[in-house]
């Protein structure tokens, strides 16, 4: 695996920290601003829909440019962005910083996956992603508890200023690390037309409600860990970091086996990872009350939710080969609908008083919601021929991807039928 890419994966860590750190941070952050726990909780859907909209207008926007200069460009304007949280006088300002955070933490990630996947032969698509993912493992596992524990002891404001440091490193290796690229001339330029062609494919529509209903479960709940931690399994908030960075040890667990099976077991791992999510969401929302139960099972769902992640980058970049720069930033989009979407209605739950054990069940119906997608995605690709976007690419190896999938859906029935 090119250094490169563990460069990306590292800026990546310092993202995913910014992301997720408020699910350690929310009560604290809400008793400053003086605001509820379901409108702190719109923090996290404001990330979200900075990115959902910043993914694929960012990566229109720099289609032609460098991508080393680019991912220098979007670093800056993220670090910049939590200096201006770590600041804010009041909760307009604080959101309005976490969008614009988002915004340069989508392009991030749109253009870094492209740079990831072109590092390397679509046969270790998934592992290169699951580097990339890992950042956000490690983040749950070290960022996001040393977030929530800079919170109860220094401020929430000190995790901002954390996460600046941590982009500022991530900067230097980018600079340093990530190799110079020339913004292709000729036939080979890139054009916004052709990339745009993905979303005539339905396989892409499907990819990415898939992305969004996992997502969306998985964050429906892990948004308010924190409170159901305290308020529902009756734990000292002193256990919250402890409880997050087991969630991050899953997430490490989950991409580590996701990136190590999903290159020859693309479908078997996202019907195996979505149904697991379904029925660890579902025990959770049962056993909130436990409070052993609910920290087993937190560090279960890192677990699930994480080993589906890698799997669900490559299944994007497989459909829209063609296209990897829109790919990227159509899957990072995908993420944050659900992470939009999830928050949301869990904070509809939260205010309508039906209980933190309820937003668990929220995400289980939205993680059934998202096998039944991968089902219709599993169906439509046995049944018709390959993307056309794939189909009616130039670009060498452009018929690869789908038949890769093809040959390892085969090599998946017959294991099956050998074991039957």
């Amino acid at each position: 695996m090119p250094i490169a890419v563990y460069i990306l994966g590292l800026s990546v860590f310092a993202l995913g920290t910014s992301e997720f750190m408020l699910s350690g941070i929310l009560q604290p952050l809400a008793r400053d601003m003086d605001v509820s726990i379901p409108q702190a909780g719109l923090l996290v859907s404001a990330f979200a829909i900075g990115m959902v909209v910043g993914a694929p207008t960012l990566a229109a926007a720099t289609l032609r440019l460098p991508r080393r200069t680019t991912l220098i460009a979007l670093l800056t304007v993220f670090g910049l962005g939590q200096v201006a949280g770590a600041l804010a006088p009041s909760y307009p300002v604080l959101f309005v910083s976490r969008v614009v955070s988002a915004l340069a933490c989508a392009g991030f990630w749109a253009v870094g996956a492209a740079v990831a996947v072109s590092l390397v032969p679509f046969t270790a698509r998934a592992r290169a992603m699951a580097v990339m993912v890992g950042g956000l493992s490690i983040a749950n596992i070290a960022g996001v508890p040393a977030g929530a524990l800079l919170g109860q002891t220094a401020g929430w404001r000190a995790a901002f200023w954390g996460v600046a440091a941590l982009s500022a490193i991530g900067l230097v290796g980018v600079i340093a690390l990530v190799p110079r690229t020339e913004v292709p001339t000729g036939e080979d330029r890139p054009q916004l037309r052709r990339e745009l062609a993905i979303y005539r494919d339905k396989q892409v529509w499907l990819s990415l409600s898939a992305t969004a209903l996992n997502a969306a479960a998985v964050f429906a709940l892990f948004s308010y860990l924190s409170p159901l931690l305290t308020d529902a399994a009756g734990l000292a908030e002193s256990w919250v970091p402890t409880v997050l960075a087991l969630f991050g040890v899953g997430a490490l667990i989950g991409t580590y086996i996701g990136g190590r099976v999903a290159d020859a077991h693309l479908f078997p791992t996202l019907f195996g990872g979505i149904a697991a999510s379904t029925v660890v969401l579902a025990a959770l929302a049962l056993t909130a009350h436990n409070s052993v139960a609910a920290i087993a099972l937190s560090l279960m769902l890192g677990v699930t939710a994480f080993a589906t992640a890698p799997a669900l980058n490559a299944r994007m970049f497989n459909v829209a080969n063609a296209a990897p720069t829109l790919a990227g930033a159509t899957t990072t989009a995908a993420f944050n609908i659900g992470n939009t979407l999830g928050p949301w209605l869990g904070g509809l739950v939260i205010s309508a008083h039906w209980g933190y054990p309820a937003v668990a069940w929220t995400g289980a119906a939205l993680a059934a919601a998202a096998v039944v997608t991968t089902a219709l995605s599993y169906r439509a690709q046995r049944s018709a021929s390959p993307s056309r976007l794939v189909a009616s690419s130039d670009e060498p190896g452009a018929h690869e991807p789908a038949a890769y999938e093809a040959a390892t859906d085969e090599r998946s029935a017959a294991a099956g039928a050998k074991h039957l």
